[in-house]
C-alpha cells in the first residue's frame, strides 16, 4: 500500500456569491479506487455541509464533467460521465480540477493532485474505506450564509448575553452564571 493513494489539496475558492480570501482548505487522502462521488461526499462533510441533497459537478482539467448522472434526471450537462462509476484513477499528478457543490449557491472548490502520492499508512495510521481529510485550515462559512440558529439572513444580530457564558449550563467551571472554580 506504501505510496500509491492519492494527496487531493482542496480550497473553496467562492460560494453564495463571496470570493474567499483567505482560502480555507482541507487535504484529502483517497484511493485511486474510490469514486468521485464518494470523494464528491468527503468533500461536503469536510467543509461543515449538512444539507447534501444538492447537485454537485466536477470539471477535470481536459474539461470532462463528472457527476452522480441519477441525480440530473436526465438533464446531466451534455458529455458528463457517471460520478459514482468513475474513479479517481483518471486523476494524474499535479492536476489541477474543479468542484461545484449547489449549483444555486455554487461553491467552487480548486482542487489539486498532489506531486507524490501517498501512504495511508504514515499519515492515517490505517485505509480508510473511503476520502477522508487529514490536514486543514481556514473558517468554513456556512452553507446557507446564516450567522446563528434561526438566521433567516435579515434579522438583527442578537445580544450576546451580558456576563460571558452566563446563559450556559454549569457543566465546565467556566460556563454559567455562577462560575466555579
Amino acid at each position: 500500500m506504501a505510496r500509491t493513494w492519492l494527496s487531493i489539496r482542496v480550497e473553496l475558492v467562492s460560494g453564495h456569491g463571496a470570493d474567499l480570501w483567505p482560502r480555507p482548505g482541507r487535504v484529502f487522502a483517497a484511493a485511486r479506487s474510490h469514486s468521485f462521488a464518494q470523494f464528491a461526499t468527503a468533500i461536503d462533510l469536510a467543509f461543515g455541509r449538512w444539507y447534501l441533497a444538492h447537485l454537485h459537478l466536477f470539471i477535470l482539467s481536459d474539461g470532462s464533467r463528472v457527476s452522480p448522472l441519477d441525480w440530473w434526471d436526465g438533464e446531466a450537462p451534455d458529455g458528463t460521465v457517471d460520478g459514482h462509476a468513475t474513479k479517481l484513477s483518471r486523476l494524474q499528478a499535479e492536476e489541477q480540477f474543479a468542484y461545484v457543490f449547489d449549483m444555486g449557491d455554487d461553491w467552487a472548490h480548486l482542487c489539486t493532485v498532489a506531486e507524490k502520492r501517498m501512504d495511508p499508512l504514515d499519515e492515517l495510521g490505517e485505509a480508510p474505506d473511503c476520502p477522508v481529510p487529514y490536514w486543514g485550515w481556514g473558517s468554513l462559512p456556512d452553507q446557507y450564509a446564516r450567522r446563528w440558529d434561526g438566521d433567516g439572513g435579515e434579522s438583527p444580530m442578537p445580544k450576546r448575553p451580558a456576563r460571558g457564558l452566563s446563559d450556559l449550563p454549569p457543566i465546565l467551571p467556566w460556563w454559567g452564571e455562577h462560575r466555579r472554580g
